[in-house]
């Protein structure tokens, strides 16, 4: 389909090139931008387009257009702000998607485009704005509904229009009434508040009383007193439901109409398939409330206007003028739509035809307008990031029947294919320590081992109040978390367990478990030495990939293979895990292409192979849904542009990475869903409600709320305070409205590791490295390269983390390899070796006492990792202590402005005589800059630079908190 000049209206020029929204009002039969400002005020004479962008992660940009009539608006604007809407989407290429709104009857997805609501307002342009004046304030009453976005009406301000089933807001001139039918549920009435809050805002200034009504309640309470007295007195509420349009439960048969010559044609099949829409033409799916129109490829600009033209008056005669009509392009088309059909095609979208994006956007061009946004976007390339903190302590169990077996920290990162195993990773978080608790189910693993792993993992969960998240991942489908756990991650063939044992046995099975003098062939992959994985494949010589390194060996050869497309950092992934796998055998480097005929002999004759990465499932664009699982039917409900405070804390929530699904679970839901909450991700994998292609087998993880980690909150612009909060979803809002900000909170304290098999978490903090198996001190073998052996030195030191202050949530444990002079090298990690010795004994455990404020004297100069040793003496340099002294700058003490000083025998929390008129959750600031200093050992000023979780373990140790 061809767009020319003529086709463009000028308002358009430039539309849809960077995210966000944009608003067109319909006057004169054309459209004229509405200003940001007005953004979400719409008059209900008027008819207005919306064109909202959305940047994806690929780089692209996704577009949806909706046509708004309000119910005033005359047809003729309707009709042409449906016209219009069909030009705008020509323009920008034809792919997006186009939705008719009707005032009070708007999608959801629209809404959320205006959260918390939007309030149509009397008047329009045709009526020269007379819409009601702001002089004086009137009383209005406000139904609201929904449990993910609110659609509210203004209803007549009358007892008749009240009901058990819905929530109303009564806006009165110095207070504002919310009333709770008793049948409402809790989360509808939170959502609700969202409303009162912005009707205090928009038409009070922020400056109001507010009051909540609960349907049922009498005269006992005074606001309910006053909120009946505008009705006359209370009276009860009729039993039947007031509703102006009862909703049919009745499953309407679709009915399919071809659009020809502005003629709605009948087509009669016994089923939907896609084979029945042909490119050059438009049709009418008419599926009961949602009305589809396709639009195919080859279609005109003139045939798209005839087809919602006709749509349009095919709903008139059918006398259905508030349906959802929802236009699709060809190749564009929604889940919704395509889930109409008995049978689609599982294709990917088509590529938007030059005629389209390309021509417009050069038109575009010369017109010299930005057409940065109907280029074809090249998908950005970022390495994917853990958002995880990588210092913490691990446990693992392998799986054997219903028993466990803790690993040795030696063991704890091989994993063999026939097996299972459960993790248990403690590390810290912002304010306490952090659990994940996950099952690995090996690609040969029985069911029955299956089924035990997750029923021990979910026990550990719950023995510790389900707290943790909750992981299942299986063999070739680990995310980045997994990798950055473990690190250095080996899986051989075969298994140990007696279920895979007998197996074998049972199905005369060869039993190819992993032998160190047998043959056998690893893959080699991953980014780096904390990100860096050995997956024994069939030692063949199709199992070759020229993209990676492999490890061959029998019992008295050993060999490393590097494919033509592998870097420097494979090379060095190798030499690594050689330290794993064959530590003391000299190693035969081949080359591909230049293999040698004892390789060969080993591997068996060549064959092809492929050349290309194993690429893991991409990340996509979230996607949330809120869930319910009814007699083991799951049903989900989109929440489109979501945030935060969608997730209410009665519900389930599913976020939809593509790559990784995530089960949110709220403190507020019923234990039996707690512990069901996998059985609901995994039937939302199945269920596949997207259509995307999910694999069955995607990692699965169970966040509870309160204890989100941060690859699951970076999704979001997150406050953990409010997850941290106590009550229902109403009661959290209510708390906030009414009183104004977010409550203080008392965080969680910080919860100890816990230790499952006997073994304690300190036992296993010295048992275990983060970084390596392997001794950097063991000497390495003739054929390694000894600058790679002396770098390695470099990666492995020892040092244990300063555990009094979190480090940071993202970082790269291990430098990148250089290539350095080898000498100048070997001599550099002879010399950090000696360095380090001094640090490799842990601490004694400490007592819980009051750290002082420390500050390293600045004049003492760092010894410079460059000049390292005396060649005088030929001894290691050994670091100097650094000069400590006590940081106590009198300049840097202010008490706090205004604030009354008192002793601190007056502050305590047991106090026989204590101060009045403080507040209790600010106690230290009451105290002199003097006595402060001494009670706590340090400034003020250093005091509030420290966590707030460590402030309040110190005031909890002086009993002011």
């Amino acid at each position: 389909m061809s767009v020319s000049m003529r086709d463009l209206d000028p308002a358009f020029q430039g539309a849809g090139q960077k995210a966000g929204i944009e608003i067109w009002r319909i006057e004169n039969f054309h459209p004229v931008p509405v200003p940001k400002s007005s953004h979400g005020k719409f008059f209900t004479g008027d008819s207005y387009v919306i064109l909202k962008t959305t940047a994806l992660k690929n780089g692209a940009l996704r577009r949806d257009i909706h046509y708004w009539l309000g119910k005033d608006t005359s047809q003729d604007e309707a009709g042409t702000a449906a016209i219009k809407t069909v030009e705008l989407d020509a323009a920008l290429g034809g792919s997006a998607v186009q939705y008719r709104e009707v005032q009070g009857h708007e999608t959801e997805k629209f809404l959320s485009y205006f959260k918390p609501c939007i309030i149509p307002q009397e008047g329009g342009v045709a009526s020269g704005f007379k819409h009601a004046e702001a002089e004086e304030h009137q009383t209005r009453l406000y139904v609201c509904r929904g449990k993910h976005v609110v659609h509210v009406k203004e209803v007549p301000f009358a007892r008749s229009s009240l009901n058990h089933d819905d929530i109303f807001i009564l806006d009165t001139s110095s207070k504002i009434f919310q009333f709770n039918g008793s049948n409402s549920s809790i989360q509808e009435r939170a959502k609700a508040l969202e409303v009162v809050q912005y009707v205090k805002d928009t038409y009070h200034d922020g400056k109001c009383e507010i009051a909540a009504i609960e349907d049922g309640k009498l005269m006992a309470d005074a606001e309910a007193g006053e909120f009946w007295g505008f009705f006359g007195g209370f009276a009860p509420l009729p039993r039947k439901t007031n509703t102006d349009e009862p909703k049919s439960t009745d499953i309407v048969p679709s009915k399919l109409f071809c659009v020809e010559k502005g003629e709605a044609v009948p087509i009669e099949a016994d089923s939907w398939t896609r084979e029945l829409l042909e490119t050059n033409k438009c049709y009418i799916l008419d599926c009961g409330v949602e009305v589809f129109v396709w639009m195919g490829r080859n279609t005109s600009l003139e045939e798209r206007k005839t087809a919602s033209k006709t749509v349009e008056e095919l709903l008139r005669s059918l006398d259905k003028p508030k349906s959802h009509i929802i236009l699709v392009i060809e190749g564009f088309e929604t889940v919704m739509f395509r889930s109409k059909f008995d049978s689609w095609p599982q294709t990917t979208n088509v590529t938007v035809s030059e005629d389209g994006r390309g021509k417009v956007a050069a038109m575009l061009k010369r017109q010299g307008v930005n057409v940065k946004g109907l280029l074809k976007a090249e998908s950005p390339k970022e390495e994917p990031q853990p958002h995880i903190d990588c210092t913490g302590d691990l446990q693992v169990w392998r799986v054997d029947g219903q028993e466990k077996t803790l690993l040795e920290a030696s063991d704890q990162s091989k994993f063999y294919s026939g097996d299972c195993y459960i993790f248990h990773y403690t590390y810290p978080g912002e304010d306490k320590e952090e659990h994940l608790i996950g099952t690995w189910f090996g690609k040969q693993s029985i069911e029955d081992d299956r089924v035990s792993a997750t029923s021990q993992a979910s026990k550990m969960v719950e023995a510790l109040k389900f707290l943790p998240t909750q992981a299942r991942i299986y063999e070739g489908h680990e995310p980045i978390q997994f990798f950055a756990i473990f690190q250095s991650f080996i899986v051989f063939k075969g298994g140990l367990s007696t279920g895979y044992k007998n197996h074998i046995a049972e199905n005369e099975l060869p039993d190819d478990t992993y032998a160190e003098d047998g043959l056998a062939l690893f893959r080699v992959q991953g980014t780096g030495p904390e990100n860096m994985q050995a997956i024994q494949v069939e030692p063949v010589a199709s199992s070759l990939n020229s993209s990676y390194c492999y490890i061959l060996h029998n019992d008295s050869s050993l060999f490393t293979w590097s494919g033509n497309l592998t870097t420097s950092d494979d090379h060095e992934l190798v030499e690594r895990q050689l330290d794993l796998i064959k530590p003391n055998m000299q190693t035969k480097l081949q080359k591909e292409g230049s293999e040698s005929e004892q390789f060969w002999d080993l591997i068996g004759e060549k064959s092809d192979y492929q050349s290309q990465k194993i690429a893991r499932e991409a990340e996509a664009d979230p996607h949330l849904f809120s869930c319910t699982l009814s007699k083991g039917d799951l049903k989900v409900t989109e929440v489109y542009n979501f945030n935060q405070d969608d997730l209410m804390t009665e519900d389930i929530f599913i976020l939809d990475c593509h790559s990784d699904i995530y089960v949110w679970v709220g403190q507020q839901v019923e234990p039996k869903n707690k512990t069901n909450a996998l059985n609901i991700g995994e039937k939302f994998v199945e269920r596949d409600f997207l259509l995307e292609k999910l694999s069955t087998q995607a990692p699965i993880y169970i966040v509870m709320e309160g204890s989100e980690p941060t690859f699951f909150t970076r999704f979001f612009t997150w406050d953990s305070t409010k997850s941290a909060m106590h009550g229902n979803s109403f009661q959290r809002k209510f708390s906030i409205i009414k009183h104004g900000g977010t409550p203080v909170l008392d965080k969680p304290k910080r919860r100890a590791p816990v230790s499952y098999g006997g073994r304690s978490s300190a036992a296993a903090e010295k048992s275990r490295s983060r970084s390596m198996s392997s001794s950097p001190d063991r000497v390495r073998v003739r054929g390694r390269s000894p600058a790679f052996t002396a770098l390695a030195a470099t990666f492995e030191s020892s040092n244990t983390r300063n555990l009094s202050t979190p480090p940071p949530m993202v970082r790269k444990l291990f430098p990148k390899s250089v290539t350095p002079d080898p000498e100048k090298l070997a001599s550099r990690s002879a010399a950090i070796a000696a360095l380090t010795a001094g640090f490799e004994q842990p601490p004694p455990a400490r007592d819980l006492i009051i750290p002082r404020s420390l500050k390293v004297n600045r004049d003492v100069p760092k010894p410079k990792p460059e000049v390292i040793s005396r060649e005088d003496s030929g001894e290691a340099l050994k670091p100097k202590p650094e000069t400590i002294e006590e940081d106590v700058k009198e300049d840097e003490v202010e008490d706090d402005e205004g604030l009354p000083v008192h002793p601190y025998e007056r502050l305590t929390t047991t106090s026989t005589d204590p101060a009045e008129d403080i507040d209790v959750t600010k106690r230290e600031t009451y105290l002199s800059a003097e006595e402060f200093t001494e009670k706590f050992g340090m400034t003020k000023v250093v005091f509030y630079k420290l966590p707030k979780w460590k402030q309040n373990k110190l005031k909890m140790a002086l009993q002011l908190f």
